[in-house]
């Protein structure tokens, strides 16, 4: 377990900003971004914690406001919420690159806040990786420059740099295009491109805001494709932004959703869509598919010593219901559930698997 270290929030309170069984990568606690003259003294004269109604009397933009979160090493963690939220604000927070108004933020326990220009040059060289909506990709150099940009930037001699965008090139399934240029690719290459780039620095964390937005939905849904593969070959600590929580639910380890500045609930997507926190969260995921979201082991009946027996299959405990439902509706007896090892923990039978397909208008045949 990480030991956890304490630090101070806005408040004045002791919060933890690392611990638990999983090491916080990136944390922050009483994170402010407060737009308009004297924000810092504005929160100081209200003991870190000023209303909405302070704020709009102040004539003050309260953009993210006292934000407590963890992102886990390895993880995808997805920031969501409707336009004005604050989503793409406080991703430029904690990468720095605009100034939280007050707060903690540490990257592997490294006061952020406190690293001078110089140092966060070097840290945003060397250790953080950005993709944007708009791709940014310099119109008069190839692709492979474009790729080995970062790289030339940190001071790496040309024939490494070279060797490395290539390899970044062919990951993310542009190889024998090295020597096109932007505006001979399509909007998915492109962002593709973004990508590689990205990635050629080999960052410590990814942050990406709203990369796939711009595209069309069957590129789009391509892009998600490749982020994933990616990912399980690369593991890296992830935060992405999006407002498409159909994409949050495919991508996220965990989802933080977004109103007015606040975090207004953490969690797994199952946790999101099925424990909802507060009223705009269930109206948020009202119209979501819960077979995408629910997973195999939400619905099993517990093993009770029956092991498989009588089962006709197999099926992993984290598998979505909608991964697995036309052949569990289809199957002529139940499927033992599975965790990584093997091991049976319960059985899915094909009635639990259409009460969900029903409750959602989807038919299903028996």
């Amino acid at each position: 377990m990480a030991q956890a270290q304490q630090i101070r929030s806005a408040s004045g309170d002791e919060k933890s900003i690392a611990g638990g069984d999983r090491q916080a990568k990136l944390a922050c606690r009483g994170l402010w971004k407060v737009f308009g003259e004297d924000a810092a003294d504005f929160l100081r004269g209200h003991g870190g914690h000023p209303t909405t109604e302070q704020l709009a009397e102040a004539g003050l933009i309260g953009a993210v406001r006292d934000v407590d979160l963890d992102v886990h090493e390895g993880e995808i963690f997805v920031i969501m919420g409707l336009s004005g939220s604050g989503k793409s604000t406080i991703v430029r927070c904690l990468s720095r690159l605009i100034e939280p108004t007050t707060g903690e933020l540490r990257l592997d326990g490294r006061d952020l806040l406190a690293a001078s220009d110089r140092e966060l040059s070097e840290i945003r060289r060397h250790q953080m990786g950005m993709v944007f909506q708009h791709f940014a990709l310099l119109p008069h150099l190839s692709i492979l420059h474009n790729v080995a940009f970062p790289l030339e930037i940190q001071g790496m001699e040309r024939a490494r740099r070279e060797a490395r965008a290539l390899e970044m090139i062919q990951l993310v399934g542009l190889d024998g295009r090295e020597d096109y240029f932007p505006r001979e690719l399509s909007g998915g290459q492109q962002q593709r491109v973004g990508i590689a780039r990205s990635l050629a620095a080999e960052p410590d964390i990814w942050f990406l805001d709203e990369p796939f937005s711009a595209l069309d939905p069957l590129i789009r849904r391509e892009m998600q494709d490749e982020f994933l593969r990616l990912q399980a070959m690369l593991h890296k600590t992830i935060v992405f932004i999006t407002h498409d929580f159909d994409e949050a639910i495919r991508l996220a380890d965990r989802i933080a959703i977004m109103k007015d500045g606040l975090i207004v609930q953490t969690g797994t997507p199952e946790e999101v869509v099925t424990r909802p926190a507060t009223e705009y969260v269930a109206e948020f995921t009202r119209d979501v598919s819960r077979a995408k979201v629910l997973s195999v082991g939400s619905l099993m009946v517990p093993d009770e010593g029956a092991g498989a027996t009588g089962c006709v299959g197999e099926v992993a405990a984290e598998t979505r219901i909608a991964d697995i439902a036309e052949r569990i509706v289809h199957a002529d007896g139940p499927f033992a559930v599975v965790d990584t090892e093997g091991r049976v923990l319960g059985r899915l039978d094909r009635d639990a698997v259409i009460d969900v397909l029903a409750t959602e208008g989807h038919g299903a045949q028996a």
